[in-house]
């Protein structure tokens, strides 16, 4: 792997590393566990981490997230993580536990669920397998088989196309920068788009992995069931004219062999890759005289010829509505001028392509019906007709007292819950899960990492306020309360020195939202890093005056 190829994975995934850095960044210190009054000794109560970047529903109540630390599942009444080890895994292992790593992509189908893995080796991201069970709905023990990162031996030089021919190709022999982001279900196969790994499948029957050649950057069509395409002039059929290689062009490789996301329904595959968009038509006949024949059809979509808005494709999702199938596409810009990031669409199978929320950082889509949601790095936006927008505010509990709040402009993922008689939307971010009881966002529940639910705490710690829970502008350090009794909350942040740096009075009976410090000083300044001194005085129990609490924040810009 050279040193090109490593700029442009640094280059586009150093704001990605959030899936698991920051998972262990907005992580609370423990976690309160209620391990004891559950049946599954599998799962433990409460969050790990706030970092939410995967939500999949399932069945009549489970609803599951992957998180920067894990698999995380709701019950329809509270939030379980699931539990992890630290033994090695083998290929093809049985198993009830789980890798530890952060999860980038989840896939479901009826009761089956892929989930893919993720961690780094200190400078790069990498893979650490995949999870795949057919009972997900089983919470009195779910069996995985776990499947190792798929990479390539040296030999592997040559490769079977759908039992049509050979490719040659570049052997991906390491699991850095081979991350699965994204992920799909069939019947038949799932799909793994793994970036440096490129886009394979797993056959169910043959229980094999394979390849599957994607265009060249300079071609718009790719035709692998054509016979006319192979070369058996000296042996086995040879795919001419083509190398599958994910590094850089410039190093003899094709941006669109980087494939990022991936979708497919019937006989329809699309991937989103490192130069915009591949829709695959997937033929199942008896081509040249053999039987048993399966190959795919390519078109390639990118930019600016085709109308998306970037060619780095970083999600994908399909609508469907009176009968029309509209391809939603996140795009952001690559390396050709020009290239924007928002949200590229087509209504007609890729022959044309409309753009929307130009200059939005889209993270991923979802839809039903008519409603489209879009969740990106300045919050959630949706749409019943792909051209007018909305945007939802922060996500606030405006129970009295909860004290919950999404502190982050960022929403990575969204879904409508349609399972209940009114339909729920649920949210996931960098600073734990949302979810409305209604589909305009008025009522908000909010589950978060706690670590002690009496204890006075803050957290980030240390904490940034360049960095950490970004929302309108200013970063901000939480302050976890454990219980108050009255309507009166003072907070108090001193310096090493004991000068008094910041005050504020909470009345809560109107005050809705997080105990919190933007990190500026009564001047409207940050203020300098270092440790600071916060001193909280509320009620805590019936009856009881306010009270001091103290506890201590380190400030690191």
């Amino acid at each position: 792997m050279n040193k090109t190829f490593i700029g442009w994975i640094k280059k586009y995934f150093f704001g990605l590393l959030w899936v698991y850095a920051l998972g262990m960044a907005q992580t609370a210190p423990s976690r309160f566990s209620l391990t004891a009054e559950l049946t599954d000794t599998l799962l433990e109560a409460g969050l790990t981490t706030n970092v939410v970047a995967e939500i999949r529903t399932m069945g009549d109540s489970l609803t599951w997230f992957g998180t920067g630390r894990g698999l995380a599942v709701h019950d329809n009444n509270m939030v379980f993580m699931y539990r992890t080890t630290t033994d090695s895994l083998q290929n093809l292992d049985s198993t009830n536990l789980l890798p530890q790593g952060g999860i980038p992509a989840i896939a479901v189908l009826n009761d089956s669920m892929l989930v893919a893995f993720s961690g780094d080796d200190g400078s790069i991201q990498m893979g650490l397998g995949l999870a795949l069970t057919f009972s997900a709905e089983d919470t009195n023990g779910i069996g995985w088989t776990y499947f190792k990162q798929p990479v390539d031996m040296e030999s592997d030089s040559l490769e079977l196309v759908g039992g049509v021919g050979y490719f040659r190709q570049l052997p991906v022999t390491v699991p850095q920068a081979n991350v699965t982001y994204d992920a799909s279900l069939n019947r038949k196969y799932f799909w793994i788009a793994s970036w440096a790994g490129g886009l394979r499948n797993y056959h169910f029957p043959r229980k094999e992995w394979r390849h599957i050649p994607l265009p060249l950057d300079n071609q718009t069509e790719f035709d692998l069931c054509d016979e006319g395409n192979f070369d058996s002039s000296e042996g086995p059929k040879i795919l001419q004219n083509y190398y599958l290689n994910p590094r850089d062009p410039s190093d003899g490789g094709n941006h669109n062999h980087k494939a990022f996301s991936v979708l497919a329904y019937g006989d329809t595959v699309w991937v989103g890759t490192a130069n915009g968009v591949n829709r695959g038509l997937i033929v199942r006949d008896t081509l040249w005289g053999q039987s048993a024949i399966e190959c795919i059809r390519w078109k390639h979509y990118s930019y600016p010829e085709d109308g998306l808005s970037g060619n780095f494709v970083v999600g994908l999702a399909k609508q469907y509505w009176r009968g029309q199938i509209t391809i939603w596409a996140a795009t952001v810009n690559a390396d050709a001028p020009g290239e924007v990031r928002g949200l590229s669409y087509t209504r007609d199978g890729g022959t044309t392509w409309e753009t929307a929320l130009i200059g939005e950082r889209i993270y991923n889509i979802s839809a039903r019906d008519s409603l489209v949601f879009a969740s990106s790095a300045s919050g959630l936006w949706k749409s019943l007709d792909g051209v007018n927008w909305a945007q939802f505010n922060s996500a606030i509990d405006q129970t009295l007292l909860a004290q919950k709040q999404i502190l982050s402009d960022v929403v990575y993922t969204a879904i409508l819950d349609e399972r209940d008689t009114i339909p729920r939307i649920w949210l996931g971010t960098p600073d734990g899960i949302a979810v409305a009881n209604d589909i305009h966002g008025f009522d908000w529940s909010i589950i978060q990492a706690e670590y002690d639910s009496a204890e006075v705490y803050a957290y980030p710690n240390p904490f940034s306020p360049l960095t950490h829970n970004q929302l309108e502008g200013d970063g901000y350090v939480r302050f976890h309360t454990g219980p108050i009794t009255g309507d009166e909350l003072n907070l108090d942040v001193f310096s090493f020195s004991m000068e008094k740096v910041y005050h504020k009075d909470y009345d809560l009976n109107v005050y809705r939202g997080a105990i919190k410090w933007n990190g500026r000083g009564q001047n409207g300044n940050h203020v300098a890093n270092g440790v600071y001194f916060a001193r909280l005085r509320f009620s805590s129990a019936l009856g009881q005056s306010p009270t001091p609490k103290w506890t201590k924040v380190i400030v690191v810009k």
